[in-house]
Formats: C-alpha cells, structure tokens, sequence
C-alpha cells in the first residue's frame, strides 16, 4: 500500500504565480502540484494535495491526515503560520508529523512574519528556497 502525504496550503496561495510574484514566484499551485505529484511517484508516494482560505478546513484536514494515516504532512498555512492558535493546536493534537513549507523566508521580510505559530510545534520548516521549499519537505517526509 502506498504511503499518502498531505500537503496543505492555506489563504490566497489559490493566488500563486499572480500574486506578488517577485516574492512567490511565477508558478501556480496546479504548477506546484505537477511537481510533488512527478517526484512523489519517485518515491513510491501519493499525494494530497489541497488549499483552502479557511482556518477551519486546515484544522479538520489535519485531523483526517492522522484519521487516514498519512505518512506527513506538508503545511503552507500562509497567513495563518503567525496567527493561527487552531492550527498550532490541531498540529500538537495529531501524531503525523507536520512539515511547515514557505515559498519565501519569513525571517527576511516583515517583522510581523517572524513568528510562527505552525513552525512551534512542526516537526521541521523549509523555507525561502521557491517551489523547491515543496520537493525539499517531501524528500524529508519520505524518510519517515
């Protein structure tokens, strides 16, 4: 049985490859996607991939990647990652490791983006690296 890895992506991310693409990039989710779904087969993974805008479905998608036992889980929680104690919570409640991914690095820009909530509590962050920051965790998440 193949092993499934949940990577989740939070608000406005439905937004990449227009939104601020100097900092995001210029590839789209579906861009993303294509590539995690190339080099998961590599690894002999499926993925689930999903956004939403709403903290909520976060939440309740990581208690079904624990409910499903999904390998990991890959999380952009975007916006959420300084903000949200729901999902640093839902993440302390699961024992399917968590990955926090950025496409840029959240250190090197607003102050207000230095905290992250998600990344207390994630077993590891990638961050800064674009698109790669996906593969990147992936390659991490295959090794458990």
């Amino acid at each position: 049985m193949t092993a499934t890895i949940f990577v989740l992506n939070g608000p406005n991310l439905n937004l990449l490859g227009t939104r601020e693409p100097d900092i995001y990039g210029s590839d789209t989710l579906d861009d993303i996607a294509g590539q995690l779904e190339d080099r998961a087969r590599t690894l002999d993974l499926d993925i689930d991939m999903r956004q939403s805008n709403h903290e909520g479905h976060l939440v309740d998608w990581l208690h079904e990647a624990q409910a499903r036992k999904a390998k990991a889980v890959l999380l952009n929680a975007g916006a959420f990652t300084h903000t949200s104690v729901a999902l640093h919570d839902a993440i302390k409640g699961i024992v399917t490791p968590v990955i926090e991914v950025h496409l840029s690095n959240p250190h090197t820009r607003e102050s207000f983006r230095h905290v992250s909530l998600v990344g207390q509590v994630a077993k590891g962050t990638i961050a800064g690296f674009g698109t790669l920051s996906y593969i990147l965790a992936l390659e991490a998440a295959a090794r458990f």
